[in-house]
């Protein structure tokens, strides 16, 4: 039987058990397959996957694995320049646009309060989230390793954390995205741009302590929910800067 030798780099190594992490995984197989193939099968999806190294040597996806070789697999450099390497991942995008699957309600809200577009629907289908992911350029958020392996999904992040303000933190760490934050510029539960409303025409909608205490109001065009600087918005700012500071 044929084999390879697989060699996980810096964080990818969390997707590996205990045991096996930073260490050398020997892979057998009897037919040659793709280094994705190989690479996803230890349980990495490839959308967390920028260099491959094969024998040295800067390999693509499609690369079919010969007996004997050795692969090193890395993420994303962050204080290295690789530039003149085979970057595996797509170019950035110009905006950072997401879609979150149906176990990540909080974490959507939380990226449209810091003004991201992002979908969500909590009866999303998987297909339909790889599709839309990759229809319209969206970085797909997900804790599901499956998903992230599907060929169609180019763009994606497997989170780590399952406390959404960690998730956050996390999204805006791995893209870099604390110099786009745009905060309270979209609605929470709908994703749509808010405008600014005159007080006069919703004061029928606001309680006397409201309508007593503010006087700058915002509201969905989507869904008319109406915002306003109160507690909530403050709790808001404190979430921000204990995520962005982190």
């Amino acid at each position: 039987m044929r084999q390879a030798y697989v060699r996980l780099y810096a964080e990818l190594n969390d997707f590996l058990p205990p045991g096996r992490k930073t260490r050398t995984t020997t892979c057998r197989f009897d037919v040659c397959g793709s280094v994705k193939d190989m690479i996803e099968s230890i349980g990495v999806p490839h959308t967390e996957v920028d260099l491959i190294l094969v024998n040295g040597e800067p390999a693509e996806f499609e690369y079919l694995v010969q007996d004997g070789d050795r692969i090193s697999v890395y993420p994303r450099f962050h204080s290295l320049d690789i530039s003149t390497l085979a970057h595996l991942r797509p170019q950035p995008l110009r905006e950072a646009r997401f879609v979150t699957d149906t176990h990540l309600g909080r974490l959507a809200a939380y990226l449209r309060m810091l003004g991201f577009d992002t979908l969500y629907r909590n009866d999303s289908r998987d297909e339909d989230l790889a599709q839309l992911s990759a229809s319209e350029g969206r970085i797909l958020l997900t804790r599901d390793r499956g998903l992230l392996k599907r060929t169609i999904v180019t763009r994606g992040y497997c989170l780590r954390s399952t406390d959404p303000p960690r998730q956050l933190a996390e999204v805006l760490q791995r893209f870099d995205l604390v110099p786009a934050i745009a905060p309270f510029r979209r609605c929470m539960h709908c994703n749509a741009v808010l405008h600014p409303a005159e007080k006069e025409a919703i004061s029928d909608r606001l309680l006397p302590d409201t309508k007593r205490h503010y006087d700058e109001f915002f509201m969905c065009p989507q869904c008319a929910r109406i915002y306003w600087k109160g507690s909530h918005y403050r709790r808001m700012q404190r979430l921000i800067e204990s995520v962005t500071s982190s």
